[in-house]
Order: structure tokens, then sequence, then C-alpha cells
């Protein structure tokens, strides 16, 4: 056996074992078809194949994060409006993944749009802009039960934004100003009616001590001279005036 054909026989078993190992990362499992028939998943780590026989593909089983474009549903109300959301996924049964469905994440973006556009389509306005944790868990459940066949998990469904019409946003804005002064007018009257009930309180005080009106004038008196101003009101108790009106009658 001469050289030449001692480096085509080594160069031969290289290329063999080169095509027989395979090494897959820890998040990647290598699902085996042999002739065309499933063996199973491997990995992670090194292993061997059948050169020219079997045959691998690499499924990858991280967390998917994806983004559904924005989709325009009309709620039950007939309100337009465009709404996007992101979905977490991973792939848990890797040979259900590759066996049962074509693309594995194109599929789950395709049903995660349909799914948003009937369930929020179902749903109100008030009902999308004030229970979305609600929806979101919706939405989950629905596109979950719709990817289970495909070894598909999808964790979290969030609802990222609701655009709403011009003239919608604009009444709703002036709704909530009506909601707000109308607030300030309820506290305004609730303040009122309270420092009424102490006036009246105060009222009952002072008709039973007749002493405690000129200790209010005295205060009075005090607040005005630390406002510092040029004229000053004194009030005087009406049992000095009529005493003096009386020393007149004499």
């Amino acid at each position: 056996m001469d050289l030449y054909t001692i480096i085509i026989i080594v160069a031969a078993v290289l290329l063999l074992i080169s095509l027989a190992v395979r090494v897959v990362a820890e998040y990647e499992r290598g699902v085996i078809f042999r002739l065309g028939r499933l063996i199973g998943a491997k990995g992670p780590g090194l292993f061997f194949i059948i050169p020219f026989v079997d045959r691998m593909v690499k499924v990858d089983l991280r967390v998917v994060t994806m983004d559904v474009p924005s989709q325009e549903v009309i709620t039950r109300d007939n309100v337009t409006v465009r709404v996007n959301a992101v979905v977490y996924f991973r792939v848990v049964s890797p040979e259900a993944s590759v066996v049962k469905v074509l693309d594995h994440i194109k599929a789950t973006s395709q049903i995660s749009q349909t799914t948003l556009r009937n369930v929020l389509g179902q749903s109100e306005l008030d009902e999308l802009l004030t229970q979305r944790e609600k929806l979101n868990q919706k939405l989950q459940a629905i596109i979950d039960e719709h990817t289970d066949p495909w070894g598909v998990k999808v964790s979290i469904v969030e609802i990222k934004e609701v655009e709403l019409p011009e003239t919608m946003r604009r009444s709703m804005a002036a709704q909530a100003e009506v909601e707000r002064e109308r607030r300030a007018k309820i506290i305004h009257a609730e303040g009122e009616y309270q420092a009424s009930e102490k006036l009246a309180e105060a009222a009952v005080v002072i008709a039973k001590e007749p002493v405690t009106l000129q200790l209010r004038y005295l205060q009075t008196l005090t607040e005005i001279a630390s406002e510092k101003n040029s004229t000053l009101i004194f009030p005087i108790p009406i049992d000095l005036i009529s005493m003096f009106m009386k020393n007149q009658d004499k």
C-alpha cells in the first residue's frame, strides 16, 4: 500500500468521524431521524450518529420573546383600536416542534395574531383599558392550548399598547376633566357642610357662654394687628355701648 492510498484512507476516516460526531449546547437538543424515521432527541453534549443514514435537526429550548404586530380590532361596543402585544414561549418537546409543525415560531406568531383579534373583539373598550391583566391571562390560556400539540409552551402574553382614535382620545380627556370637576365640587360641598356643622356647634357654645364672644373679638383684633394695617377696627361689645347710652339718658 503506497503513501497516496494511506492518505486517502485517513482522509476518508476523518471525514466519516466528522460526519458522525455531533455536539449540541446545554440549551439545545438534537432531534435524530434515521432513514426518515424519528429516533428521538439527544443532548446536550457529545454524541454520534450514522453518517448518510441519520439526519439531525437542532432545536433551541430557550425562551423566545416575540412581538405580535399591531392588529386593528373592533371592540364589542364598536370602537376601532390598534393593539399590539408580546408573547413569551419556549419549546418543551423538541420532537413535536419538528414533527408536528413546519415552523413553530411562525405558527405561534400567526395563532397569536388571530387570538388577539378574536379575544379583544369580544371585549368592550372599558374592559380593554381597565382589565388588561384578565385579558392577558385569557390570551395566554387560549394560545397555549393551540400550541401545546406542537410542543410549545406559552408562558406569558402581555398587551403592550392600545392605540385609540383621535376623536375617542379627545372624548375621554373631556370626560376625565368633567369627572375631576365633579369630584372637586363634591369635596368642596362636603367641606362647606362640615364647616357649617362646626359653626352651629360654636353658636351653641357662644349662646351658653356670652364671654366667649368677647374672647373672639380679642382674637380678631390680634389677627388684624399682625397684618400691619394702618387702620384698626376695634370691636366693642354691645354691653359697653348700652352702658354709655343709659348714662346719657340720666
